[in-house]
């Protein structure tokens, strides 16, 4: 058994030589024939693309030959349309070079005749040169004098000429222009007064303490004059007392002092304790009443024209306007009436209404100092508006308003319309009689001043200024600038409430006696 699986196995080996070389033999035509297969694929794969390359070829030649026959009919097409277009400008230019030929001949044609009228017209001029100096001549002999002469006496007559020309045309104007803002001005000042009535209160410098009966003067005197003189030492005022019954006059030029005295005094009186140490006491209170009265009245008033924006320290000094007076009227009451007349006049002329109530409500509070600071109250004023920090225009309001300066705003000029309106009506101030003789006398001084005056009258309480002229030195053409010349005179040489009527009389008599 061993034996024969031995030669079972020698004759596997002897076999596997054999059997590796047939299945290399296998394989090996089985590869040719696959290469073989392959080669054919590829070569039938070439000749494909070959083919289809070779029809892409021709159709690319045909697409390139239609699209050089598409561009070549284009390009003929548009040269054809060029060499039209430049044929027509050809045509066109011939034509203008045609036209310019033809007015190049009329021009010359035309500058020939204008340098032959051109010559014709100097041979005329000269001879008219000529003719003009021997009438001159001629004219010279038949008139007897020399041509300066008669310039002289030409100009003479036409200064005359126009000088009346002038007065009859400033006489025209002056009127239309004067029915013409008198009408807008008189609407407009009716309104502001009808929509602003303020209650005119005159004052004084002197205050009347009612008492309850006489034996209260010897107690307010007190034992050798000790109560009286504490009291005028400590107010500053004076103290009247004389025979007038139940009554004691307070005396003094400064307002407040004078308030607080006569509210220590009232008091004292309502007290009955009348001595020293209780008049300190109370004249001390009174004061601090009379502080508490100016802010009070200086907030109502920046409450009644509708303002605000005011440091603490000018609501105090507008305050003390309450009890200063001018010419009788309360200065408060006066400011307060001013800016309520500013403020309706600017809406009315379409400016800055708040602008102008501000101005015209500080336009006089320079007063308010006066009777501690030197200077004018329009200076104070000034200075007082610039401390705290005021607009330029509110300022120059202030300056402007009595003429200082002239005015260069609408502001200005309406603060200084409303002033006059509010001074100047009736019943709000008073002038003593002193200064209103003074005016009066100073206004027909100025009139009698002038050449051709005769006479001058001032009346209606210094309102109207009444001129005679001499007719012969002053011509009805004269009439209406010598009134502007006086008019300015006065306005320059004058201060004074509202305004002046200037009116000028003119007149011929002739008198004969029947015998």
């Amino acid at each position: 058994m061993t034996t024969i699986i031995i030669s079972a196995a020698c004759a596997a080996v002897a076999c596997l030589p054999i059997g590796f070389f047939c299945g290399m033999r296998y394989r090996r035509r089985v590869a040719e024939a696959e290469i073989g297969s392959a080669e054919e694929q590829a070569r039938k794969i070439l000749e494909d693309g070959i083919k289809a390359a070779d029809n892409k070829k021709k159709e690319a030649l045909i697409e390139a030959r239609e699209e050089i026959l598409r561009t070549k009919n284009e390009f003929e097409s548009e040269l054809k349309e060029r060499r039209a277009e430049l044929t027509r400008q050809e045509r066109r230019l011939t034509s203008k070079e045609e036209n310019l030929d033809r007015k190049m001949e009329t021009l010359e044609k035309k500058d020939e005749t204008l340098t032959r009228k051109i010559k014709e017209n100097t041979e005329a001029g000269e001879e008219i040169q000529r003719l003009k100096t021997e009438q001159f001549e001629i004219l010279q002999k038949v008139a007897g004098m020399t041509a300066e002469q008669a310039k002289a006496q030409l100009v003479k007559q036409l200064e005359t000429e126009v000088r009346r020309e002038q007065a009859i045309r400033l006489t025209e104007l002056e009127a239309e222009f004067k029915d013409e803002a008198d009408s807008k001005a008189r609407n407009i000042i009716a309104l502001a007064i009808q929509r602003c009535a303020a209650d005119q209160v005159a004052e004084s410098t002197v205050s009347v303490v009612a008492l309850p009966s006489d034996d209260m003067k010897g107690r307010i005197i007190g034992r050798e004059g000790r109560n009286i003189r504490a009291i005028e030492q400590m107010t500053g005022v004076d103290l009247i007392i004389d025979d007038t019954p139940e009554a004691i006059t307070v005396s003094g030029f400064d307002p407040v002092r004078r308030e607080v005295a006569r509210l220590a005094l009232e008091k004292l009186i309502s007290d009955g304790r009348i001595h020293p140490t209780r008049i300190e006491e109370t004249v001390e209170k009174a004061r601090r009443d009379v502080d508490a009265e100016i802010k009070s009245a200086g907030e109502r008033a920046t409450y009644d024209t509708g303002l605000h924006g005011f440091q603490p320290e000018m609501i105090k000094l507008l305050g003390r306007l309450k009890y200063r007076t001018s010419y009788g009227q309360n200065v408060l009451m006066h400011s307060i009436e001013v800016s309520l007349l500013s403020g309706i006049i600017a809406d009315e002329l379409g400016c800055d209404s708040t602008l102008a109530k501000r101005a015209g409500l500080l336009h006089d509070i320079g007063k308010a100092l006066t009777q501690e600071v030197e200077g004018s109250h329009v200076q104070l004023g000034v200075e007082l508006a610039k401390k705290f920090k005021e607009s330029a225009d509110v300022i120059h309001a202030i300056e402007a308003h009595h003429g200082d300066v002239e005015p260069r705003t609408l502001v200005a000029m309406i603060v200084q319309a409303a002033d006059a309106i509010s001074a100047a009506r009736p019943g709000a101030r008073r002038e003593n009689l002193e200064n209103y003789i003074k005016r009066l006398t100073k206004l027909e001084e100025i009139a009698n001043s002038f050449t051709g005056v005769e006479k001058s009258f001032a009346i209606q309480a210094g309102r109207e200024l009444r001129i005679m002229v001499k007719p012969e030195q002053v011509k009805d053409d004269d009439m209406a600038l010598v009134a502007r010349q006086i008019a300015q005179k006065i306005e320059g040489e004058l201060e004074y409430p509202g305004q002046i009527k200037v009116s000028i009389i003119r007149e011929n008599r002739a008198t004969d006696y029947a015998k």
